[in-house]
């Protein structure tokens, strides 16, 4: 039943219950164990650990999975390595490996993604599309499952030349940054012809574009370098009948109606971007994922909670659309009570 009330969701059908989708619930190691009664953490061997993450999800109702193939990796060419704090459980995505192999913002200004990444065969990344959808699907046959793009453009741009030169590039030749995105806007084309062509009907596009306060750079560079370009990306899709969730963390709120512009079918975003918003405007028309606060689970109360997941059911039942969703994720260290009471109350509260 996930799947088909998932996919009812996304072709706005409106299913009688309000769809799920959690980031890293599955990953904390104490609340699937409590959940599952299955012993796992960090150290247990894979394939007890996906045992455990799939009997976790289906006990917890998730109906969509939303998971790209093209991240930095596909940068590894030429890019800034910025290091990786701890947020696993056991610790092991920390990294302090920090280097740049650009110099100054003069080179940031030439960069020609297409000189350093070559170009891309459209067949092979078909290919590698389908492959990656195929066994998203295999693996998880009761989610609604995709494939797609984390490093879609403005976060492409901060994976190759890292934070420092890409603010420093922008303030002092914003024109020439713009070139730089429309290089590789020009150069990212392909990905988004292939996913036209793909077998998978729902695509991810992720992109960082804002931080918690809202704009990196003034929006109309925004509106000139970065928006017509999804506008390309997503004309072959849309041609194919393909469905596009735009991704991205921060505060959007701002730009959620040059996103829907381009031709994006729904949003996914954090508590920082504005639900009542996106619900009156787009309540009707878009898929809607997310906006449950993480911290409130991290430090609420139960009557925190609880109040948090009535406001997003208040205003997200209404949309035939919506996905509940804890955003930004539900990591490692929240309290095991909490999360569970949260899952609690969404079960009574997620039949319309």
């Amino acid at each position: 039943m996930a799947y088909a009330n998932g996919w009812a969701a996304i072709n706005l059908q409106m299913p009688a219950r309000v769809p799920r989708i959690e980031f890293d619930a599955e990953r904390h190691w104490e609340l699937v164990t409590t959940v599952t009664g299955i012993d796992v953490n960090f150290a247990s061997v894979p394939s007890r650990q996906q045992q455990a993450q799939k009997a976790f999800m289906q006990a917890w109702n998730y109906d969509l999975q939303l998971m790209p193939l093209i991240g930095e990796n596909e940068l590894d060419a030429k890019r800034t390595k910025m290091g990786h704090g701890t947020y696993l459980a056991g610790g092991g995505d920390f990294d302090n490996n920090i280097h740049s192999p650009f110099c100054d913002p003069e080179e940031v200004l030439s960069f020609d993604p297409r000189e350093t990444y070559g170009s891309k065969n459209e067949s092979e990344l078909i290919a590698r599309f389908n492959a990656h959808y195929q066994t998203q699907c295999r693996e998880y046959p009761d989610l609604v499952n995709t494939t797609g793009t984390y490093v879609t453009l403005f976060s492409g741009l901060i994976a190759i030349f890292g934070w420092d030169l890409f603010l420093m590039a922008g303030g002092l030749a914003p024109e020439r940054l713009g070139a730089v995105a429309q290089r590789y806007a020009e150069w990212m084309q392909p990905y988004y012809n292939a996913l036209a062509a793909s077998d998978a009907p729902l695509i991810y596009s992720h992109d960082d574009i804002v931080w918690t306060t809202g704009a990196v750079f003034h929006p109309e560079w925004y509106r000139k370098y970065i928006f017509p370009n999804y506008q390309k990306y997503y004309a072959p899709l849309i041609e194919a009948g393909k469905k596009v969730i735009f991704i991205a963390d921060g505060n959007y709120t701002q730009f959620v109606d040059d996103i829907a512009a381009t031709g994006a079918h729904g949003f996914f975003f954090e508590p920082l971007t504005d639900l009542k918003y996106i619900v009156e405007h787009y309540g009707q028309t878009h898929i809607i994922i997310g906006n449950v606060d993480t911290r409130v689970l991290l430090t609420g109360t139960k009557i925190q909670i609880q109040q948090e997941v009535e406001r997003c059911l208040n205003l997200g039942k209404k949309c035939p659309g919506y996905f509940i969703g804890v955003t930004n994720m539900i990591p490692s260290n929240t309290p095991v009570e909490n999360a569970l009471y949260y899952n609690e109350f969404y079960e009574k509260l997620c039949w319309r």
